[in-house]
């Protein structure tokens, strides 16, 4: 039973995923504006285990993290999209500023996040090393940011409605 699901719908999973020996890898992110990057880094991401959830920002915490424009997709479509992902096995959105609550209470076996943040920067790589995880770096795909995509759309639309 793949897709998107809540935290406590997806506790048994990660019980059943440790009682058999799998790794599971968590990783998070907005996922605004769906595009390769974001496919080419949960590929990745997904080749660091057996199993791959992701969490999600809710709207609410897409627009306190950057601003009244954002999210430009909401939150079930793009939770929707990353689930629906070959590399993805589940998704969780989730309310906070950052995923540390859900890190908490999943202790993935690998916390994976993109190679532009330092291991210090990653928001849980105590919580998982304290527990005998890893936490790993994916290199980015340059050029293929959801900023670049709306710097993008707005250069070759500016306000004009097509």
């Amino acid at each position: 039973m793949n897709g998107v699901i809540d935290l406590d719908t997806f506790l048994p999973i990660r019980k059943q995923l440790r009682q058999q020996g799998k790794t599971l890898v968590f990783t998070n992110g907005v996922f605004d504006i769906l595009h390769r990057g974001h496919v080419e880094y949960l590929a990745q991401a997904r080749q660091l285990g057996d199993a791959l959830v992701v969490g999600v920002n809710t709207d609410a915490s897409v627009r306190r993290l950057k601003g009244p424009e954002r999210p430009i997709v909401p939150q079930e479509d793009r939770a929707y999209l990353i689930s629906m992902l070959k590399p993805v096995d589940w998704v969780i959105l989730f309310e906070e500023n950052t995923p540390e609550t859900l890190i908490r209470a999943i202790l993935p076996d690998v916390l994976a996040k993109g190679a532009d943040y330092r291991i210090e920067e990653i928001v849980g790589h105590d919580i998982v090393q304290a527990h005998g995880g890893r936490v790993e770096r994916i290199p980015l795909t340059p050029g293929r940011a959801t900023s670049d995509v709306i710097a993008s759309i707005l250069k070759r639309y500016g306000g004009k409605s097509h």
